[in-house]
């Protein structure tokens, strides 16, 4: 297929799954904010911002002021991370840039899932987050966050399952590793340079997993950091795992086969096949646990730029002088 197409969807893909992965994290944010302490209010906030790689506007969130002030804090972030046009990173910024690509490409894309998105899009665009946060932000996230799984179902279900998919797929899955592997480093990060471990903070990573039931039953109801990080990196069922999501988008490299330019070829499959070993073959084994998940976040934005090189940006090669008598 066209390369303009395939980037399109690969880009629709990523912006779709980066939006589903901020409302997950606003909504848990948002449930935080009804009973838990300040300090498990900052240390929500600090953490989205950090696996963003994005400044809180004002700068850091620090841990001062009563309930009140963490409310009102609370306000100014939300909107920053849902409606602020200028964040590249906020929910309507990914999902107009997530429409933008498909509207180009609504050749390649069902009726079906077009309208879906389409939809979502103008009613998010209706909305503002002072009307919201009188009703329940909660529910606001919940339902924008079951739009965009509304999408990915109908794209299974509709879509014609050529190479246009495929590249949708390949976005959707690296972007969720990514997006994965920023936030449990950011989990640590944060948690290194605090003095104590708190348990509450490992459990609200386990909901934004979906995993908290999963863990319960593979460990306990006592939660040990190594046993969530072990988890959520390794477990190749769970549906937002390294491993998981990684593998999804080894196998949609495969299947796309070759693009025009050999050598960024094999170095896509290279980078592929390294990124899987290192969560099936050295994970177990490995001590210095923390620099292989940093290794591993580097190494998903370089297989990003290299899939960019080998499918949607290669130079046109110009025709033999010779051939064009």
């Amino acid at each position: 297929m066209l390369s303009r197409s395939a980037q399109s969807l690969y880009w629709m893909g990523r912006y779709l799954e980066r939006a589903g992965h901020l409302c997950s994290l606003l909504r848990l944010q948002s449930e935080a904010l009804v009973d838990r302490p300040v300090r498990e209010i900052h240390f929500g906030w600090n953490r989205i911002y950090a696996s963003v790689r994005r400044e809180p506007p004002g700068g850091r969130v620090e841990l001062f002021g009563d309930e009140e002030f963490a409310l009102a804090d609370s306000f100014a972030l939300a909107d920053d991370l849902t409606f602020e046009r200028s964040n590249p990173c906020s929910v309507l910024s990914c999902f107009a840039l997530g429409r933008e690509n498909a509207r180009q490409q609504r050749h390649c894309i069902s009726p079906e899932v077009w309208t879906c998105l389409n939809t979502s899009y103008l009613g998010l665009q209706q909305r503002d987050l002072a009307e919201i946060w009188r009703e329940e932000p909660r529910a606001f996230y919940a339902n924008t966050e079951a739009e965009i799984n509304t999408f990915g179902g109908l794209a299974e279900s509709t879509m014609y399952h050529d190479e246009g998919w495929n590249f949708l797929q390949l976005g959707r899955n690296i972007e969720r590793a990514q997006c994965a592997s920023a936030l449990l480093l950011s989990q640590i990060d944060i948690g290194n340079a605090s003095e104590e471990v708190y348990e509450t903070d490992w459990v609200s990573l386990l909901r934004a997993f979906h995993a908290l039931e999963v863990y319960n039953r593979a460990y306990s109801a006592e939660i040990v950091p190594e046993q969530v990080l072990d988890l959520l990196v390794s477990d190749p069922l769970l549906p937002d795992s390294l491993a998981r999501s990684i593998g999804l988008a080894a196998e949609e490299i495969e299947t796309v086969g070759r693009g025009p330019r050999r050598h960024s070829n094999r170095a896509v499959h290279r980078l592929s096949g390294r990124l899987t070993s290192l969560i099936n073959n050295e994970w177990p084994d490995r001590e210095d646990r923390e620099d292989l998940l940093r290794e591993f976040d580097e190494y998903c934005g370089e297989l990003h730029h290299l899939i960019t090189a080998a499918y949607f940006e290669y130079p046109v090669q110009e025709q033999d002088p010779a051939r064009r008598r």
